[in-house]
């Protein structure tokens, strides 16, 4: 075997050009995949992190009478759970209501979270901090659409637990930038004591956000939803994107393996008088047919050493200054950074290595058959049909 890598290397290496405009279709197509899927898994470890840190916590321990895609179970939504069943969680209540800044309303959720919980990402000590009567907190993408500031005043409206409305001015206590759109598009953070003394629900929770220390246990009227399960809306666009993205890298593979099947062919039909002296000097057909399929694996080494020189550096720059698409993930309603730092693993690398050396040995060894069925004689005359 050894051999017929020596010989292969050799008549790669006299074949000039056209080994490494092979192996540079080849290459390309190898940093595309690696390219390509290290965005998306990178574009994954972002919005898990950020969904984790701002939104989904360790998992959320919610009332079985609410479902987050039904906002007609907001009003009655919610429960209440023992004080000594709360350890390691923070209470959230949302209630629906109206904002009217500078004369406009605006349809939006109230959310009341404890100012001093330090599970989630929200800056609410500023709610404790603040001298106002009613602080609340806003995300940036919120006070862009309300066009409001820190220390403005307006008025808000609700119910409470009887249906009955009311409103009074509050205000806003801090601007907070974040890209989970679910924490900031129409809605507002105040004190979850505040919330439950305006709506009259006194010790009444939505769902709770469970830390890394809560240990889930079994309690009647209240569900337990982890990470997984949070985030498998985030995970199955992920996967549509890497199936959508293969389509396009299959192509290129196609494409490079395609050119070195054309060169294993014209190889072959060319050289009929080489095999046919392999043969007479003793290699049996097989020994052959191994040699020219070390060639056309070979062509997938140089491609990956080839890319390699210059997919590296491309990468680990890529790495360091991320990627911009120029687009806000929050009007999407997904969780998307305004600069996304790819993740190479090397599960993904190695992985990538195999499947085009593999493919390369495949497509090499296709037309190489041929060589088994080969009259020696007829090869040396260079009359093989």
């Amino acid at each position: 075997m050894g051999k017929a890598f020596h010989l292969a290397y050799k008549n790669l290496m006299g074949a000039g050009l056209r080994t490494w405009l092979n192996a540079g279709v080849l290459s390309f197509a190898f940093v595309v995949i690696i390219f390509y899927n290290g965005l998306i898994d990178g574009w994954n470890e972002q919005a898990k992190i950020d969904g984790i840190n701002w939104e989904y916590g360790y998992g959320h321990l919610v009332s079985e009478n609410y479902d987050s895609y039904d906002a007609f179970s907001i009003q009655d939504g919610h429960g209440e759970l023992a004080l000594t069943s709360q350890k390691n969680l923070t209470p959230i209540l949302i209630r629906q209501g109206n904002l009217y800044p500078n004369g406009r309303m605006m349809s939006i959720l109230i959310k009341g979270i404890e100012p001093n919980q330090d599970v989630l990402k929200l800056p609410t000590q500023l709610l404790k901090d603040s001298k106002a009567e009613i602080p609340i907190i806003i995300g940036k993408r919120m006070a862009e659409s309300a066009k409001v500031k820190i220390g403005d005043e307006f008025i808000l409206r609700w119910r409470d637990k009887n249906g009955t409305y009311d409103a009074a001015t509050v205000t806003v206590a801090g601007i907070f930038e974040t890209i989970v759109p679910f924490v900031d598009g129409g809605q507002i953070w105040m004190s979850i004591d505040k919330l439950r003394e305006l709506t009259l629900l006194e010790n009444r929770t939505t769902y709770f956000v469970a830390s890394e220390q809560y240990q889930n246990a079994a309690n009647l009227g209240w569900r337990f939803e982890d990470q997984e399960y949070l985030m498998r809306e985030q995970t199955k666009l992920i996967n549509a994107k890497k199936v959508g993205g293969s389509i396009f890298y299959i192509i290129l593979m196609t494409l490079g393996l395609l050119a070195i099947f054309d060169t294993q062919v014209l190889s072959i039909f060319r050289r009929q008088k080489e095999i046919g002296t392999y043969i007479a000097l003793g290699m049996t057909r097989w020994q052959v047919v191994r040699m020219f399929t070390a060639e056309g694996a070979m062509y997938s080494v140089f491609a990956t050493v080839l890319g390699a020189i210059y997919g590296i550096p491309l990468m680990w720059y890529l790495t360091k200054i991320g990627i911009s698409f120029g687009a806000d993930g929050g009007d999407m309603g997904i969780i998307i950074a305004e600069k996304i730092y790819p993740v190479y693993g090397m599960g993904l690398i190695l992985g990538t290595i195999l499947v085009v050396i593999l493919s390369a040995t495949i497509v090499s060894f296709l037309p190489a058959r041929k060589i088994a069925r080969m009259n020696p004689v007829e090869a040396l005359k260079g009359k093989v049909s």
